[in-house]
């Protein structure tokens, strides 16, 4: 059953984000997949969100600093600050919530210059800020509806890199704020390759992949202890998409480690995981992760092609669609087979314009688009036919095309 409770973005602006000098994207869907050439910037839309959710998880420094701090993180000749806009809502019929942070640096390292929250109650009303902060001091309306009228608390914070949502969403008195909080702090971002899910980690079940996905036997563990009916679930439907694959073990060896095994159904003994083809692991790392019975409240995907037959790929992007009523997933990818399987308000096309800034498209609102699909014609096959308005490589550098 759909979990109607789960926070969705709506829409995202970003500006001075390295190719990303004003980005904005409205009407982000459940399922939201971004194409284009490569250096057109998905994976700087993806590292956004990697960005925030560290920001929260392990503080703004040392965020800043993996990415090169302003030096390499700001749009080159922009002298503004780094700005993230969310808009987003908590369930399906609470009010629109805008989360707004602006960060700059000085010579003692990165800090929030400003971070606002903003809702309307009501159907009618002007949208007022609940939380407003400013270089590390500010006021926020505590309660679990704030209102207008309501009375705000001064609070100071001890450093100007701290994170206002993050340091306040940690006190029940600020429930809206602690909603954001868990929400960005619960993000999953996907970085795996199939070389990793083959690593021998520790035995000790782990109820979600890492980043990676070097604890795939742990989480095969977890579920097989866990969630038995499940696990079941993810095998039957892996075992569609991989021809006579029979079972999936994960066994602990003598020494405590974890040993992953999959068995054919022709043979009698099953191979180590390390002899199994990257399809097959890569499709069950995806597969837990789609499956989980906890899903993370937003999945990123980076390109989900690598190492997958281009037959799985439509099949990959169905299980995407369905796991899309339980949580909010973002996929980069270059395979017009994933493309095929979906609609067009779902996909977005990036490309630089003329002055090497990344602009997006939706594929719903280019001419013509919407005709094709309704007369039978898979999104995917259009994209190769080169009839989208922007995207094509090999012309005019992915740009608009000239009438």
């Amino acid at each position: 059953m759909p979990r109607h409770s789960i926070p969705k973005i709506e829409y995202l602006r970003v500006q001075n984000y390295r190719a990303l000098n004003d980005l904005e994207l409205k009407n982000i869907t459940p399922l939201t997949v971004f194409l284009g050439p490569n250096g057109s910037g998905k994976s700087t839309i993806f590292d956004v969100f990697a960005f925030l959710s560290e920001c929260f998880t392990v503080g703004l420094r040392k965020a800043w600093d993996k990415r090169g701090r302003f030096r390499e993180l700001r749009t080159r000749g922009a002298d503004g600050p780094i700005i993230i806009e969310l808009k987003y809502r908590e369930k399906a019929d609470s009010p629109l919530i805008t989360y707004h942070l602006s960060i700059t640096e000085d010579l003692k390292g990165p800090c929030v210059a400003e971070e606002w929250l903003q809702w309307r109650r009501g159907q009618h009303g002007k949208p007022f800020k609940f939380l407003d902060f400013k270089e590390g001091e500010g006021q926020a309306i505590t309660g679990d509806m704030p209102d207008e009228k309501d009375k705000r608390d001064y609070e100071k914070l001890e450093s100007r890199e701290f994170i206002a949502v993050s340091t306040l969403g940690q006190f029940a008195k600020h429930p809206r704020v602690s909603a954001l909080r868990r929400f960005i702090t619960g993000w999953y971002l996907s970085y795996l390759t199939a070389d990793n899910t083959r690593s021998l980690p520790e035995a000790g079940a782990q109820e979600r992949l890492s980043p990676t996905g070097d604890n795939l036997p742990n989480v095969i563990q977890y579920l097989k202890e866990q969630h038995p009916p499940l696990l079941q679930k993810i095998l039957n439907t892996l075992s569609r998409r991989v021809p006579r694959l029979e079972k999936v073990e994960a066994s602990i060896m003598q020494d405590g480690r974890l040993l992953l095994q999959i068995k054919d159904a022709p043979f009698e003994q099953p191979i180590l995981a390390k002899f199994a083809s990257d399809g097959t692991l890569k499709m069950l790392a995806y597969l837990t992760v789609l499956y989980d019975p906890d899903p993370p409240q937003l999945v990123g995907i980076e390109e989900p092609e690598n190492h997958l037959h281009p037959r799985l790929l439509p099949e990959l992007a169905e299980e995407c669609l369905a796991a899309s009523a339980n949580t909010q997933l973002m996929v980069t990818t270059h395979s017009p087979f994933f493309v095929d399987a979906l609609k067009p308000e779902q996909v977005w096309v990036l490309y630089r314009d003329e002055n090497g800034f990344t602009q997006a498209r939706k594929t719903s609102e280019m001419r013509g688009i919407q005709d094709f699909i309704n007369q039978g014609a898979l999104l995917g096959q259009l994209w190769m036919e080169d009839y989208f308005d922007v995207g094509n490589p090999l012309k005019n550098s992915g740009m608009p095309k000239k009438n």
